[in-house]
Parts: structure tokens; sequence; C-alpha cells
């Protein structure tokens, strides 16, 4: 069973940066598409920044350029660098992996496409 386990929330000023961490459990890690969504209370989830298993990325119109998206295989971690961070990036963010035999070529901005998820990181940008 793979477990996913966030790292890296806190509370900074718009302006600052942070990295969150997304730790897996399973070698099988390198074939998967994985991902970061968050959410606000009272709206549904949505994706910030996807990877597929050749390094592919997709990134949400509202945080392009400011935030990136990574991974080392080696250490079965997922990363995203959130710079420049705006109030609105405010939400409990999740990290979330297909987790499947196929190998997972192409990764995509939609929930319902991931069925492993962390426990969520809190981020909270202030003004």
């Amino acid at each position: 069973q793979v477990q996913l386990v966030e790292s890296g929330g806190g509370s900074v000023q718009a302006g600052g940066s942070l990295r969150l961490s997304c730790a897996a459990s399973r070698y099988t890690y390198s074939s998967y598409c994985m991902g970061w969504f968050r959410q606000v209370p009272g709206k549904e989830r949505e994706g910030v920044a996807v990877i597929d298993s050749d390094g592919d990325t997709l990134y949400a119109d509202s945080v392009k350029g400011r935030f990136t998206i990574s991974k080392d295989n080696a250490k079965n971690t997922l990363y995203l660098r959130m710079n420049s961070l705006k109030p609105e990036d405010t939400a409990m963010y999740y990290c979330a992996a297909r987790v499947e035999a196929v190998y997972c070529s192409i990764a995509y901005l939609f929930t319902t496409m991931y069925n492993t998820w962390g426990q969520g990181t809190q981020v909270t940008v202030s003004s």
C-alpha cells in the first residue's frame, strides 16, 4: 500500500516562498503520475501542478511562473517550490499519485485521475 506524507507547509507573508515535500513509501514511485492539489473550505479541490513519469510538467495558469514541481526518484520524494506567494494561494495542499501497474505517461490537472492522497499540509499567506 502506497502512503504519501506531505511536509513543508506554514505561514508566510505575501511575496515569500515555501517548499513542500511529499514522501512516498513505494519503490514504484518512478512510474507514477504525481501532483499537487489544493483546497479551501467550501471549494472543490483544484490541480496546482502535476508531473508524469518522464518528468514532463503541467501547471495551473494561476501558479505558472511562480511554482515549480519536481521529483527525486531516488528519494521517492515529490517537491513543490512556491515563490512569490499570494494570499490567494492560501489553502490545504495535498500530494496525489496515480498508483497503477501501468506506466503513467501523461499527467493531468484533474483530481479524478489520482487514486492515492496524502493528508495535506496547510499553507497560509498573509497580506
